[in-house]
Protein backbone atom coordinates (compact mmCIF):
# COMPACT_ATOMS: atom_id res chain seq x y z
CA UNK A 1 0.00 0.00 0.00
CA UNK A 2 1.56 3.45 -0.81
CA UNK A 3 1.70 6.37 1.09
CA UNK A 4 -1.97 8.01 1.44
CA UNK A 5 -1.77 11.77 0.78
CA UNK A 6 -1.91 14.61 3.84
CA UNK A 7 -5.18 15.68 4.73
CA UNK A 8 -4.94 19.27 2.58
CA UNK A 9 -4.01 17.35 -0.35
CA UNK A 10 -7.42 14.81 -0.21
CA UNK A 11 -8.92 15.49 -3.33
CA UNK A 12 -6.19 17.73 -4.81
CA UNK A 13 -6.36 16.07 -8.07
CA UNK A 14 -9.95 17.74 -8.76
CA UNK A 15 -9.29 20.69 -7.25
CA UNK A 16 -6.21 21.54 -9.57
CA UNK A 17 -8.42 20.57 -13.07
CA UNK A 18 -10.67 23.46 -11.83
CA UNK A 19 -8.05 25.87 -10.28
CA UNK A 20 -4.92 25.59 -12.66
CA UNK A 21 -4.02 26.86 -15.96
CA UNK A 22 -6.53 30.20 -14.85
CA UNK A 23 -6.06 33.88 -13.64
CA UNK A 24 -8.94 35.82 -14.27
CA UNK A 25 -8.23 39.53 -13.28
CA UNK A 26 -4.71 39.40 -13.28
CA UNK A 27 -1.27 39.80 -15.29
CA UNK A 28 1.19 37.86 -13.55
CA UNK A 29 4.81 37.10 -13.93
CA UNK A 30 6.48 34.22 -12.48
CA UNK A 31 9.88 33.55 -12.29
CA UNK A 32 12.35 30.57 -11.20
CA UNK A 33 15.85 30.48 -11.59
CA UNK A 34 18.36 28.59 -9.40
CA UNK A 35 22.23 29.70 -8.85
CA UNK A 36 25.27 27.40 -9.53
CA UNK A 37 25.59 26.59 -5.79
CA UNK A 38 22.43 25.33 -5.90
CA UNK A 39 20.13 27.86 -4.04
CA UNK A 40 16.57 28.27 -5.98
CA UNK A 41 15.08 32.10 -6.36
CA UNK A 42 11.59 32.16 -7.01
CA UNK A 43 10.18 35.88 -7.76
CA UNK A 44 6.27 36.49 -8.50
CA UNK A 45 4.44 39.86 -9.68
CA UNK A 46 0.78 40.49 -10.36
CA UNK A 47 -1.01 43.32 -10.84
CA UNK A 48 -5.27 43.02 -10.39
CA UNK A 49 -6.73 44.67 -13.60
CA UNK A 50 -9.57 45.69 -11.19
CA UNK A 51 -7.55 47.38 -8.54
CA UNK A 52 -4.91 47.99 -10.26
CA UNK A 53 -2.97 46.98 -7.13
CA UNK A 54 0.51 45.26 -7.51
CA UNK A 55 1.85 42.40 -5.30
CA UNK A 56 5.20 40.75 -5.63
CA UNK A 57 7.13 38.10 -3.38
CA UNK A 58 10.34 36.51 -3.78
CA UNK A 59 11.93 32.85 -2.05
CA UNK A 60 14.86 31.87 -2.18
CA UNK A 61 15.41 27.89 -0.94
CA UNK A 62 18.70 26.63 -0.49
CA UNK A 63 18.65 22.05 0.16
CA UNK A 64 21.56 20.86 2.29
CA UNK A 65 21.05 17.36 1.00
CA UNK A 66 23.38 15.78 2.99
CA UNK A 67 21.95 16.37 6.22
CA UNK A 68 18.31 16.18 5.02
CA UNK A 69 18.12 20.42 5.86
CA UNK A 70 15.76 22.84 4.11
CA UNK A 71 16.64 26.58 4.38
CA UNK A 72 13.86 29.25 2.86
CA UNK A 73 13.72 33.02 3.19
CA UNK A 74 10.61 34.63 1.86
CA UNK A 75 9.80 38.18 1.15
CA UNK A 76 6.00 40.19 -0.38
CA UNK A 77 5.09 43.77 -1.09
CA UNK A 78 3.25 43.79 2.17
CA UNK A 79 6.65 44.15 3.92
CA UNK A 80 6.33 40.33 5.46
CA UNK A 81 9.34 38.71 6.54
CA UNK A 82 9.36 34.85 6.71
CA UNK A 83 12.17 32.00 7.63
CA UNK A 84 11.25 28.32 7.44
CA UNK A 85 13.91 25.63 8.31
CA UNK A 86 12.94 21.95 7.55
CA UNK A 87 14.63 18.55 8.70
CA UNK A 88 13.38 15.35 7.05
CA UNK A 89 14.01 11.87 7.04
CA UNK A 90 17.01 12.38 10.02
CA UNK A 91 15.34 11.56 13.61
CA UNK A 92 13.40 9.19 12.08
CA UNK A 93 12.42 7.70 8.94
CA UNK A 94 9.24 9.37 7.20
CA UNK A 95 8.96 12.20 9.99
CA UNK A 96 9.72 16.07 8.79
CA UNK A 97 10.12 18.84 11.04
CA UNK A 98 9.46 22.07 9.98
CA UNK A 99 10.44 25.44 12.41
CA UNK A 100 8.21 29.30 10.76
CA UNK A 101 8.48 32.16 11.37
CA UNK A 102 7.39 35.87 10.29
CA UNK A 103 8.13 39.39 10.97
CA UNK A 104 6.24 42.77 9.91
CA UNK A 105 9.03 45.96 10.67
CA UNK A 106 6.08 48.02 9.96
CA UNK A 107 3.50 46.56 12.43
CA UNK A 108 6.11 44.40 14.63
CA UNK A 109 3.88 41.77 14.62
CA UNK A 110 5.89 38.56 14.59
CA UNK A 111 4.32 34.85 14.27
CA UNK A 112 6.08 31.20 14.91
CA UNK A 113 4.92 27.79 14.26
CA UNK A 114 6.33 24.86 14.69
CA UNK A 115 5.43 22.06 12.27
CA UNK A 116 5.65 17.80 12.17
CA UNK A 117 4.81 15.08 9.94
CA UNK A 118 4.86 11.87 9.51
CA UNK A 119 4.19 9.24 6.97
CA UNK A 120 4.76 5.83 6.18
CA UNK A 121 2.22 3.03 4.30
CA UNK A 122 -1.12 3.21 5.11
CA UNK A 123 -0.77 6.31 7.26
CA UNK A 124 -0.05 10.04 7.13
CA UNK A 125 0.05 12.32 10.34
CA UNK A 126 0.44 15.92 10.55
CA UNK A 127 1.04 18.43 14.01
CA UNK A 128 1.34 22.27 13.57
CA UNK A 129 1.22 24.39 16.70
CA UNK A 130 0.71 28.44 16.58
CA UNK A 131 2.13 30.29 19.38
CA UNK A 132 0.09 33.26 20.17
CA UNK A 133 0.70 35.79 23.35
CA UNK A 134 -3.16 34.43 24.54
CA UNK A 135 -2.25 30.74 24.33
CA UNK A 136 -1.23 28.57 20.89
CA UNK A 137 -3.41 26.72 18.28
CA UNK A 138 -3.28 23.29 17.70
CA UNK A 139 -3.61 21.79 14.50
CA UNK A 140 -3.51 17.98 13.88
CA UNK A 141 -4.96 15.93 11.06
CA UNK A 142 -4.38 12.33 10.27
CA UNK A 143 -5.34 10.22 6.64
CA UNK A 144 -5.22 6.07 7.14
CA UNK A 145 -5.42 4.20 3.58
CA UNK A 146 -6.13 0.97 3.13
CA UNK A 147 -6.70 -1.03 -0.68
CA UNK A 148 -7.59 2.86 -2.20
CA UNK A 149 -9.89 3.98 0.91
CA UNK A 150 -8.86 6.78 2.41
CA UNK A 151 -10.18 8.60 5.42
CA UNK A 152 -9.18 11.71 6.97
CA UNK A 153 -9.41 13.66 9.97
CA UNK A 154 -8.29 17.18 10.85
CA UNK A 155 -9.05 19.47 14.50
CA UNK A 156 -7.86 22.96 15.50
CA UNK A 157 -7.81 23.42 19.24
CA UNK A 158 -7.72 26.63 20.27
CA UNK A 159 -5.96 26.76 24.10
CA UNK A 160 -6.67 30.10 24.89
CA UNK A 161 -10.56 29.39 24.39
CA UNK A 162 -10.27 25.82 25.81
CA UNK A 163 -12.62 24.25 22.51
CA UNK A 164 -12.12 22.87 19.19
CA UNK A 165 -12.75 25.26 16.24
CA UNK A 166 -12.68 23.39 13.40
CA UNK A 167 -13.77 19.61 13.07
CA UNK A 168 -13.71 17.87 9.57
CA UNK A 169 -14.04 14.30 8.25
CA UNK A 170 -12.92 13.26 5.01
CA UNK A 171 -13.75 9.59 3.33
CA UNK A 172 -12.47 9.08 -0.49
CA UNK A 173 -11.54 6.19 -3.27
CA UNK A 174 -8.46 6.36 -4.75
CA UNK A 175 -7.54 3.94 -8.00
CA UNK A 176 -4.92 4.95 -10.93
CA UNK A 177 -7.63 6.72 -13.03
CA UNK A 178 -10.00 7.79 -10.61
CA UNK A 179 -10.34 9.34 -7.58
CA UNK A 180 -13.93 9.93 -5.63
CA UNK A 181 -13.56 12.55 -2.16
CA UNK A 182 -16.21 13.56 -0.30
CA UNK A 183 -16.32 15.26 3.37
CA UNK A 184 -17.64 17.21 6.29
CA UNK A 185 -16.03 20.20 7.52
CA UNK A 186 -17.89 20.93 11.34
CA UNK A 187 -20.81 19.63 11.16
CA UNK A 188 -22.58 22.37 9.02
CA UNK A 189 -20.23 22.14 4.91
CA UNK A 190 -20.98 19.54 2.82
CA UNK A 191 -19.04 18.93 -0.05
CA UNK A 192 -17.47 16.20 -2.46
CA UNK A 193 -15.37 15.78 -5.93
CA UNK A 194 -14.70 13.48 -8.69
CA UNK A 195 -11.65 13.40 -10.65
CA UNK A 196 -11.20 10.84 -13.73
CA UNK A 197 -8.27 10.56 -16.34
CA UNK A 198 -10.71 9.43 -19.36
CA UNK A 199 -7.24 8.98 -21.56
CA UNK A 200 -3.51 10.54 -21.82
CA UNK A 201 -5.22 13.66 -23.23
CA UNK A 202 -8.40 14.30 -21.29
CA UNK A 203 -8.63 15.13 -17.17
CA UNK A 204 -12.66 15.68 -16.08
CA UNK A 205 -14.00 16.73 -12.42
CA UNK A 206 -16.70 17.52 -10.68
CA UNK A 207 -17.24 18.88 -7.44
CA UNK A 208 -20.52 19.51 -5.16
CA UNK A 209 -21.37 21.65 -2.16
CA UNK A 210 -23.66 22.03 0.28
CA UNK A 211 -24.75 23.89 3.61
CA UNK A 212 -26.84 23.33 6.38
CA UNK A 213 -29.86 25.61 6.59
CA UNK A 214 -29.50 26.90 2.63
CA UNK A 215 -31.99 25.25 0.34
CA UNK A 216 -29.01 25.64 -2.76
CA UNK A 217 -26.53 22.93 -3.52
CA UNK A 218 -23.25 24.57 -5.77
CA UNK A 219 -21.56 22.64 -8.52
CA UNK A 220 -19.19 22.75 -11.18
CA UNK A 221 -17.66 20.92 -13.96
CA UNK A 222 -14.91 20.74 -15.42
CA UNK A 223 -11.95 19.45 -17.89
CA UNK A 224 -8.47 19.72 -19.28
CA UNK A 225 -7.83 18.63 -22.54
CA UNK A 226 -4.10 18.30 -23.97
CA UNK A 227 -3.57 19.18 -27.26
CA UNK A 228 -0.11 18.10 -27.70
CA UNK A 229 2.80 18.31 -25.61
CA UNK A 230 3.05 21.98 -25.61
CA UNK A 231 -0.43 23.31 -25.55
CA UNK A 232 -3.61 22.41 -23.53
CA UNK A 233 -7.19 23.74 -23.27
CA UNK A 234 -9.15 23.75 -19.28
CA UNK A 235 -12.71 25.11 -19.15
CA UNK A 236 -14.92 24.59 -16.48
CA UNK A 237 -18.93 25.78 -15.67
CA UNK A 238 -20.72 25.97 -12.17
CA UNK A 239 -24.43 26.35 -11.25
CA UNK A 240 -24.20 30.18 -11.26
CA UNK A 241 -23.45 30.36 -14.94
CA UNK A 242 -19.98 31.49 -14.36
CA UNK A 243 -17.80 30.12 -17.49
CA UNK A 244 -14.28 29.51 -17.48
CA UNK A 245 -11.86 29.27 -20.24
CA UNK A 246 -7.87 28.56 -20.08
CA UNK A 247 -5.10 27.99 -22.64
CA UNK A 248 -1.57 27.24 -21.87
CA UNK A 249 1.35 27.22 -24.53
CA UNK A 250 4.92 25.95 -23.75
CA UNK A 251 6.86 28.91 -25.83
CA UNK A 252 9.78 26.80 -25.50
CA UNK A 253 11.85 24.87 -22.82
CA UNK A 254 11.49 27.29 -19.79
CA UNK A 255 8.59 29.68 -20.93
CA UNK A 256 5.15 29.04 -20.32
CA UNK A 257 2.04 31.67 -21.34
CA UNK A 258 -1.16 31.08 -19.99
CA UNK A 259 -4.61 33.31 -21.52
CA UNK A 260 -7.65 32.91 -19.71
CA UNK A 261 -11.21 34.64 -19.75
CA UNK A 262 -14.10 34.59 -17.13
CA UNK A 263 -17.37 34.96 -18.57
CA UNK A 264 -20.66 35.79 -16.53
CA UNK A 265 -23.13 33.48 -18.88
CA UNK A 266 -26.18 35.52 -16.89
CA UNK A 267 -25.34 38.63 -18.12
CA UNK A 268 -23.13 38.47 -21.20
CA UNK A 269 -23.97 41.93 -22.86
CA UNK A 270 -23.68 43.50 -19.18
CA UNK A 271 -19.81 43.38 -19.19
CA UNK A 272 -17.98 42.43 -16.23
CA UNK A 273 -15.81 39.71 -17.31
CA UNK A 274 -12.26 38.95 -16.43
CA UNK A 275 -9.66 38.54 -18.75
CA UNK A 276 -6.21 36.91 -17.51
CA UNK A 277 -2.24 36.98 -18.61
CA UNK A 278 0.76 34.84 -16.96
CA UNK A 279 3.87 34.50 -18.10
CA UNK A 280 6.11 31.79 -16.24
CA UNK A 281 10.45 31.73 -16.91
CA UNK A 282 12.21 28.82 -15.42
CA UNK A 283 16.09 28.76 -16.24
Amino acid sequence: MAIPPSYVDLGKPARDIFNKGYGFGLVKLDVKTKSASGVEFTTSGSSNTDTGKVNGSLETKYKWAEYGLTFTEKWNTDNTLGTEIAIEDQIAKGLKLTFDTTFSPNTGKKSGKIKSAYKRECVNLGCDVDFDFAGPAIHGSAVFGFEGWLAGYQMTFDSAKSKLTRNNFSVGYKTGDFQLHTNVNDGSEFGGSIYQKVSDCLETAVNLAWTAGSNSTRFGIAAKYKLDSTASISAKVNNSSLVGVGYTQTLRPGVKLTLSALIDGKSINAGGHKLGLGLELEA
